[in-house]
Protein backbone atom coordinates (compact mmCIF):
# COMPACT_ATOMS: atom_id res chain seq x y z
CA UNK A 1 0.00 0.00 0.00
CA UNK A 2 1.40 3.40 -0.96
CA UNK A 3 1.92 6.15 1.58
CA UNK A 4 -0.53 8.60 -0.02
CA UNK A 5 -3.71 6.65 0.90
CA UNK A 6 -2.53 6.47 4.50
CA UNK A 7 -1.88 10.22 4.62
CA UNK A 8 -5.10 11.19 2.87
CA UNK A 9 -7.87 8.90 4.14
CA UNK A 10 -10.53 8.26 1.54
CA UNK A 11 -14.15 9.01 2.21
CA UNK A 12 -16.90 6.43 1.96
CA UNK A 13 -18.13 8.23 -1.15
CA UNK A 14 -14.70 7.98 -2.82
CA UNK A 15 -14.46 4.28 -2.01
CA UNK A 16 -17.95 3.71 -3.40
CA UNK A 17 -17.00 5.55 -6.61
CA UNK A 18 -13.89 3.33 -6.93
CA UNK A 19 -16.00 0.20 -6.52
CA UNK A 20 -18.50 1.42 -9.11
CA UNK A 21 -15.67 2.11 -11.60
CA UNK A 22 -14.22 -1.36 -10.98
CA UNK A 23 -17.62 -2.98 -11.56
CA UNK A 24 -18.09 -1.05 -14.81
CA UNK A 25 -14.61 -2.19 -15.97
CA UNK A 26 -15.46 -5.79 -15.08
CA UNK A 27 -18.80 -5.65 -16.90
CA UNK A 28 -17.15 -3.99 -19.89
CA UNK A 29 -14.82 -6.98 -20.30
CA UNK A 30 -17.96 -9.09 -20.66
CA UNK A 31 -19.82 -6.64 -22.89
CA UNK A 32 -16.97 -6.19 -25.37
CA UNK A 33 -17.37 -9.82 -26.46
CA UNK A 34 -21.02 -9.45 -27.52
CA UNK A 35 -20.33 -8.16 -31.03
CA UNK A 36 -18.02 -10.89 -32.23
CA UNK A 37 -14.25 -11.12 -32.39
CA UNK A 38 -12.31 -7.93 -31.76
CA UNK A 39 -9.90 -7.25 -34.62
CA UNK A 40 -6.20 -7.07 -33.75
CA UNK A 41 -5.24 -3.62 -32.57
CA UNK A 42 -8.80 -2.67 -31.69
CA UNK A 43 -10.21 -1.87 -28.26
CA UNK A 44 -13.90 -2.28 -27.57
CA UNK A 45 -16.12 -1.62 -24.57
CA UNK A 46 -19.86 -2.04 -24.10
CA UNK A 47 -21.37 -1.40 -20.71
CA UNK A 48 -24.18 0.09 -18.70
CA UNK A 49 -23.11 3.43 -17.27
CA UNK A 50 -26.26 3.99 -15.21
CA UNK A 51 -29.94 3.15 -15.32
CA UNK A 52 -30.50 5.18 -18.52
CA UNK A 53 -27.18 5.17 -20.39
CA UNK A 54 -25.30 2.52 -22.32
CA UNK A 55 -21.87 3.07 -23.82
CA UNK A 56 -20.31 1.40 -26.86
CA UNK A 57 -16.73 2.54 -27.41
CA UNK A 58 -14.26 1.37 -30.03
CA UNK A 59 -10.82 2.67 -30.92
CA UNK A 60 -8.04 1.54 -33.23
CA UNK A 61 -5.18 2.81 -35.35
CA UNK A 62 -6.02 2.93 -39.07
CA UNK A 63 -3.74 2.00 -41.98
CA UNK A 64 -2.32 5.56 -42.01
CA UNK A 65 -1.35 5.42 -38.34
CA UNK A 66 -4.21 7.67 -37.22
CA UNK A 67 -6.13 6.82 -34.08
CA UNK A 68 -9.85 6.36 -34.76
CA UNK A 69 -12.30 6.65 -31.88
CA UNK A 70 -16.01 5.94 -32.04
CA UNK A 71 -17.83 6.46 -28.77
CA UNK A 72 -21.59 5.91 -28.80
CA UNK A 73 -23.92 6.73 -25.93
CA UNK A 74 -27.46 5.37 -25.91
CA UNK A 75 -29.86 7.20 -23.62
CA UNK A 76 -32.90 5.06 -22.81
CA UNK A 77 -36.08 7.09 -22.28
CA UNK A 78 -39.75 6.13 -21.97
CA UNK A 79 -40.40 7.79 -25.33
CA UNK A 80 -37.56 5.96 -27.13
CA UNK A 81 -33.81 5.64 -27.39
CA UNK A 82 -31.56 8.59 -28.15
CA UNK A 83 -28.05 8.15 -29.56
CA UNK A 84 -25.01 10.37 -29.57
CA UNK A 85 -21.69 9.58 -31.23
CA UNK A 86 -18.42 11.25 -30.30
CA UNK A 87 -20.15 13.96 -28.31
CA UNK A 88 -22.43 15.10 -31.12
CA UNK A 89 -26.09 15.95 -30.59
CA UNK A 90 -28.56 13.20 -29.75
CA UNK A 91 -31.01 11.78 -32.26
CA UNK A 92 -33.67 9.09 -32.02
CA UNK A 93 -32.63 5.68 -33.35
CA UNK A 94 -34.74 3.71 -35.80
CA UNK A 95 -36.65 0.52 -34.98
CA UNK A 96 -33.99 -1.84 -36.33
CA UNK A 97 -31.17 -0.27 -34.31
CA UNK A 98 -33.44 -0.21 -31.28
CA UNK A 99 -34.14 -3.93 -31.73
CA UNK A 100 -30.40 -4.69 -32.03
CA UNK A 101 -29.63 -2.65 -28.92
CA UNK A 102 -32.41 -4.41 -27.01
CA UNK A 103 -30.97 -7.83 -27.90
CA UNK A 104 -27.42 -6.72 -27.02
CA UNK A 105 -28.61 -5.44 -23.62
CA UNK A 106 -30.55 -8.62 -22.97
CA UNK A 107 -27.48 -10.75 -23.77
CA UNK A 108 -25.24 -8.44 -21.72
CA UNK A 109 -27.47 -8.75 -18.65
CA UNK A 110 -27.54 -12.53 -18.98
CA UNK A 111 -23.74 -12.80 -19.28
CA UNK A 112 -23.04 -10.33 -16.47
CA UNK A 113 -25.43 -12.15 -14.12
CA UNK A 114 -23.73 -15.44 -14.98
CA UNK A 115 -20.26 -14.03 -14.28
CA UNK A 116 -21.32 -12.46 -10.98
CA UNK A 117 -22.95 -15.75 -9.96
CA UNK A 118 -19.70 -17.60 -10.76
CA UNK A 119 -17.74 -15.11 -8.65
CA UNK A 120 -20.14 -15.51 -5.73
CA UNK A 121 -19.92 -19.29 -5.97
CA UNK A 122 -16.12 -19.09 -5.94
CA UNK A 123 -16.18 -16.80 -2.90
CA UNK A 124 -18.57 -19.13 -1.05
CA UNK A 125 -16.40 -22.20 -1.69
Amino acid sequence: MGILPRLLPRTQQERAADIERDLIKFESTIGRKLFGPIPAGHNRDFFCLDEHNWIWHEDWVDQNGNRVVVSTRYNIRPSGVLKSQNGQSYHRIDDLESKHLYHAIKQYVKLVKTEYYKMLQTQAA
